[in-house]
């Protein structure tokens, strides 16, 4: 992209808040399979709900220290101690219920790894290749979708909490295998 092109961004990235901005332009539904990044942005969403989502990049160093850099193996052993240490932890959003889930979701993710060989395979189950929408305005993106729903019933059977069918849909839009940018959107061929 050249300087004298005019950047335009999706409208909830088009905002003066930089993180948001550069969370949009180099991270949002650009395709990125690696199993730790995966589990971070499971995380990162279940975290989200309620909430909005920039409180939660402006908090994302905190999660990263609070839960270990993202290592699963090591959310996985964490403990009824560590929990309570982290309802103490003002860095993060101290919400027990999400908490426990992000440690059973590492759980999750271990046995996925164990029958899948990686926990992108097991996406990659359910999406091979990366869905382009390019939607005309912010109106036409769905909440959820019928694959959303297929991956959160299925995540659901397989041990993971906070999995509704619209976090699964944010999910996928963020890792970057459903790529809503808009079609005026300057990144939306940036995967």
């Amino acid at each position: 992209m050249s300087s004298e092109e005019t950047i335009q961004r999706c409208p909830w990235g088009e905002v003066k808040d930089k993180t948001v901005q550069e969370y949009h332009d180099h991270e949002w539904s650009k395709l990125n399979l690696n199993d730790q990044y995966l589990y971070e942005m499971l995380i990162l969403e279940l975290f989200q709900s309620g909430l909005s989502w920039s409180t939660i990049l402006h908090k994302r160093e905190n999660f990263r220290k609070a839960f270990k850099g993202f290592d699963v193996e090591k959310v996985a052993q964490m403990n009824n101690h560590d929990v309570e240490s982290l309802m103490l932890d003002k860095g993060i959003i101290r919400n027990h219920l999400k908490i426990n889930a992000a440690i059973k979701n590492a759980r999750a993710v271990l046995a996925i790894k164990e029958k899948y060989g990686s926990f992108a395979k097991y996406l990659q189950s359910f999406v091979p290749t990366q869905i382009m929408h390019h939607p005309e305005t912010i109106d036409d993106v769905p909440a959820s979708n019928d694959i959303s729903k297929k991956i959160s019933k299925q995540m659901k059977k397989d041990g993971f909490f906070f999995v509704g069918p619209v976090i699964i849909y944010s999910y996928l839009q963020g890792i970057g295998l459903i790529n809503d940018h808009l079609d005026r959107c300057s990144f939306k061929y940036h995967a």
